[in-house]
């Protein structure tokens, strides 16, 4: 949920067309992993039996919301905008969205040292292929940026690398 509304916010300042396509596929196939993550989830844990949800830790998640997918880390930390890096500067959110995308590829590797059930290994592999694949489009992105640069003024929109200021 976090790259889906992460990439999709950062489409706005991006000026360069390609880069903000870019982020537009990345941020849409992002929500269909949210399905993805969401069936399986659901396909888990929807015939629990009571001593299955008490012996398997599942009870507090349980008590606030039976079996409906909530969006929960593994810590139990719910979801929050307050994890989104929109900063609106081109090097850096891009940087971040690198960043993201290593991150997921690293929750997707230690769900597959944990599961042992081909049902939900089979769409995890995908799921983490794509985050490599979405890695290497931002590391291409990222060298498009590079590219359109002003050597003067790599970090691209701020006004005051433009013009030296005078001390009065």
């Amino acid at each position: 949920m976090g790259a889906a509304t992460r990439y999709l916010n950062q489409r706005y300042s991006m000026p360069y067309a390609e880069v903000k396509g870019a982020l537009t596929d990345i941020g849409t196939e992002e929500l269909a992993h949210i399905e993805m993550v969401s069936a399986i989830l659901y396909q888990l844990t929807r015939n629990l039996s009571e001593t299955d949800i008490k012996k398997s830790g599942f009870d507090t998640y349980f008590v606030d919301h039976t079996t409906g997918i909530y969006p929960i880390a593994a810590s139990g930390t719910p979801f929050s905008a307050d994890t989104l890096s929109v900063s609106g500067d081109v090097i850096t959110d891009l940087t971040e969205d690198l960043a993201a995308e290593q991150k997921a590829r690293l929750s997707y590797d230690n769900i597959l040292r944990l599961v042992d059930d081909p049902e939900v290994r089979d769409p995890i592999k995908f799921l983490r292929e794509r985050e490599i694949v979405h890695f290497q489009r931002f590391g291409e992105c990222l060298e498009i940026t590079k590219s359109k640069l002003d050597s003067k003024n790599y970090y691209a929109f701020n006004p005051a690398f433009d013009t030296p200021k005078r001390c009065k």
